[in-house]
């Protein structure tokens, strides 16, 4: 039986915000603001997220479901674009189509395959389950992008000096590729390889917090942060390998010019 919290028990743990913001005023940090802003816009999100949830939950049909896969993949392509320094014209694009392919890919098959959830649609799995390997992808996807293109700009020179020496594009990118693909996946292996002893993953403590076994928590998490090893596998690559295909062209060209310069902040 889960423990039932009231809306006064929220508001309460609510009040440790000060902390931080008193942090932030003492330290000088300038956060206190954003701090706040976070806070509430995060309160108000998961506040209509719930709304909407019951309402699916109570339809128990797969469009709805969908609806609300595919506005959560627009919401975390626009945020994983908006990280790298360096952006290019088709980044959000790129970012939406990795993190789609990966996370409707795994969440299908991690749904049917491993779970053998039936119907497949079921709200209570399908979309807690997407959130959290969107959750992943969106970091991944994010840092993978920013590493490859922060690479290409800083190693414009010995770039196009590989390749005006006879090197194809794949020779001269590969190994800005990799380091990409192995930053985006670094998150979450530095997970793994402390949970359970330094850290209790939260999808694990929730079910043992809504009386489920340990055993069977335990279980779940595992097949999770599998999924997510793979999630964060497959989105990395994905987008830089699309982002290698936007700036390099087929004539074995670096086209840094499609990069956009960081906007100069004023002050």
């Amino acid at each position: 039986m889960s423990l039932q919290i009231a809306l006064w028990q929220v508001a309460a743990s609510a009040v440790l915000l000060l902390v931080s913001i008193g942090l932030s005023w003492w330290l000088k940090l300038g956060l206190g603001r954003e701090i706040l802003v976070a806070g509430v816009r995060m309160t108000v999100q998961l506040l209509l997220v719930g709304l909407i949830l019951a309402w699916v939950f109570a339809l128990k049909q797969p469009l709805p479901v969908v609806a609300i896969g595919l506005v959560m993949t627009l919401l975390a392509a626009q945020a994983s674009s908006a990280r790298p320094k360096y952006r290019y014209r088709s980044l959000f694009l790129d970012s939406f189509v990795a993190i789609f392919g990966s996370s409707f890919l795994l969440t299908g098959l991690t749904l049917s395959g491993i779970l053998q959830i039936h119907p497949w649609f079921e709200p209570q799995y399908a979309v807690p389950i997407l959130g959290m390997i969107l959750g992943n992808s969106v970091t991944s996807v994010a840092l993978g992008a920013e590493r490859f293109t922060s690479d290409l700009q800083a190693r414009r020179g010995e770039i196009e000096g590989q390749l005006s020496l006879g090197a194809t594009r794949w020779e001269a990118a590969h190994p800005l590729i990799a380091t990409a693909v192995k930053t985006g996946m670094m998150p979450t292996l530095n997970s793994m390889t402390v949970m359970g002893i330094v850290s209790l993953p939260g999808m694990m403590t929730g079910q043992i917090l809504a009386g489920e076994s340990p055993q069977n928590a335990v279980r779940y998490q595992l097949v999770m942060m599998f999924v997510l090893a793979a999630s964060s596998a497959l989105g990395s690559l994905a987008v830089v390998l699309l982002a290698y295909t936007r700036l390099f062209d087929d004539r074995d060209r670096l086209r840094i010019e499609r990069l956009r310069k960081p906007a100069v902040k004023p002050g």
